[in-house]
């Protein structure tokens, strides 16, 4: 598959931008016990700073279902199907075994969690179902689901509340004990297959030339905001938390941009997947160095995903030491990702960006060195990592 040059642009920069959400919420002072986007308590710095990394998993989410697209160029549907299957499949087996280790350090894995990357295999099985349809019904289904999903907490499930509880958490966040560990689904599956299919049928914008290429992202990019305005204005659908007035102009509006990600509202979507399309359009037209350097991250963002969890987590146990705490303090099994549980600990958000800035540079050589190596070696393997 010849790369494009904007998706790789595009996916590099919001890996980057994604590292900045997860040193915050590991190494931030306050990130365990204040939400970012509880506006009784956050600031505007606070808040921007957790939504900016809103256009994350969708971006990577609708550009894997896109890059399915342009892989199946030349090749048997049955052999794109089979691949699917197997990363699907593996995807799932790497987010319960590594991404859960690596976000907590937790050998016991007493926090089992369902999120991006498990996600997206799930996606990958869906889609390699779907193969032999026509990209417009994918399109459709996809477009279906991201506006009508909304309206699940009114499926009709009958009184078993286990059946209720099961088939909800495919359409939002959910929680089940088991014994003394707890599987949480934080990425429903359902909502987020609906971005991977729409960016599945994307991949047919890929195919026209250049110019054409980049108006066509434009526009979408635009309608697609405009909706967004539209739907939360009207404040009727479209979110499950509705807009206000606050006390002063720059509250409502942050008010007014306060969608809800888990599970992905129709607004979210839009939001976030309207400001991708420009960003798409945009880098169609970006060359030089910012284009080589950023473009590093987009080409192995599985690598950079796995590696940069691991890294930020090192470092937050050294900045634990450093702050005085003892191993036996660092609480692991209960979601504190080894934050010393009831005791202030973290650096102050100038110094997240500071951090976020060096671990983003620390990560570039590695990167750098796997893209060369995944480009120059054709091991089957290199194509699940």
């Amino acid at each position: 598959m010849k790369r494009i040059q904007s998706i790789d642009f595009v996916r590099g920069l919001v890996m980057i931008i994604m590292a900045l959400d997860h040193v915050r919420d590991l190494i931030h002072v306050p990130s365990l016990t204040q939400s970012p986007t509880n506006l009784a308590t956050t600031s505007p710095a606070l808040f921007f700073t957790r939504w900016i990394t809103y256009l994350c998993a969708p971006t990577f989410v609708f550009l894997a279902g896109t890059s399915v697209y342009l892989s199946m160029k030349n090749k048997e549907i049955s052999k794109t199907k089979s691949f699917l299957l197997k990363r699907g499949l593996w995807l799932i087996v790497l987010e319960f075994v590594v991404v859960n280790f690596a976000l907590y350090f937790d050998i016991g894995y007493h926090n089992l969690i369902f999120e991006v990357i498990a996600t997206i295999g799930f996606g990958f099985i869906i889609l390699s179902l779907l193969l032999k349809t026509s990209w417009k019904l994918i399109a459709a289904l996809g477009l279906l689901i991201i506006f009508l999903h909304n309206l699940s907490p009114f499926l009709p499930l009958g009184d078993s509340p286990v059946l209720k509880q099961v088939i909800m958490a495919f359409f939002g966040p959910a929680g089940f004990p088991i014994g003394n560990r707890v599987f949480v689904v934080a990425y429903p599956p359902i909502p987020w297959l609906g971005i991977m299919l729409v960016g599945f049928a994307a991949g047919k914008l890929f195919e026209r030339a250049q110019e054409k290429r980049q108006r066509l992202l434009a526009i979408i990019g635009t309608f697609a905001l405009f909706l967004f305005v539209i739907i939360r204005y009207v404040n009727v659908y479209g979110d499950s938390v509705p807009w206000s007035y606050k006390t002063s102009s720059l509250y409502t509006f942050l008010s007014f941009m306060n969608v809800t990600k888990y599970p992905p509202s129709l607004v979210f979507c839009l939001v976030t997947l309207g400001i991708m399309f420009l960003m798409l359009a945009i880098a169609e037209r970006v060359k030089g160095m910012l284009l080589q350097v950023v473009s590093v991250y987009g080409k192995v963002p599985l690598f950079y995903f796995l590696l940069h969890f691991f890294v930020i987590h090192i470092i937050m146990i050294v900045i634990m030491v450093f702050q005085g705490f003892t191993w036996e303090q660092m609480d692991f099994t209960s979601g504190n990702f080894g934050r010393p549980k009831g005791l202030p600990s973290g650096l102050p958000l100038t110094q997240i960006y500071f951090l976020w800035i060096a671990i983003v540079a620390l990560l570039y050589f590695p990167c750098k060195w796997y893209g060369t190596y995944k480009a120059k070696h054709k091991n089957w393997w290199l194509k699940y990592i």
